[in-house]
């Protein structure tokens, strides 16, 4: 069994609220719009991080981080990207291959709007844990915790962080 911590638009931004939880998974996995390289850096000292770049990282993360990470976890296909769109509405640029070759799991950020949901047509479930950073329109900060066991996604929490504080 594998406990993942999925994250996404830190913008720059880590704190002890955040790394206290990412001590208790066996593995991160970060879906874009890193900002700093201090964030993962501050993540990849505690655990194993996955992780895509979005569309506000420079140069530096784009050359550690890929635009599209695809991998197994245990018997679990997963596609990170940080601009994917959701079931059915995909973006343009995924959406051939997610037709084709659907993975399990289908990860993206950008949107700051935390939404777990199935495509029934293609056999994945969808996720986007929000945004845990303080840049943003969003009001609450948020991630997602859960297991894979095998084949299994189970025991999915939302992880909210109190109203962000103005800059």
């Amino acid at each position: 069994m594998t406990k993942i911590l999925l994250l996404s638009d830190t913008h720059s931004y880590i704190d002890d609220d955040i790394l206290k939880y990412v001590k208790q998974v066996d593995e991160v996995w970060h879906a874009g719009d890193i900002g700093d390289l201090k964030v993962t850096d501050a993540i990849k000292a505690l655990k194993p991080l996955r992780g895509v770049y979005g569309n506000i990282d420079e140069a530096k993360i784009r050359g550690e981080f890929p635009e599209h990470n695809r991998f197994k976890c245990e018997d679990v296909d997963v596609w990170i990207t940080h601009i994917g769109g959701y079931p059915p509405k995909y973006n343009l640029r995924v959406l051939d291959d997610i037709k084709q070759n659907p993975p399990r799991i289908f990860i993206s950020g950008h949107s700051h709007i935390l939404k777990v949901m199935p495509d029934k047509k293609l056999n994945l479930i969808h996720m986007n844990p929000g945004a845990v950073g303080k840049h943003g329109f969003h009001k609450v900060r948020t991630m997602l915790r859960f297991t894979i066991d095998g084949k299994k996604i189970e025991n999915l929490e939302v992880i909210e962080f109190p109203v962000r504080h103005p800059r």
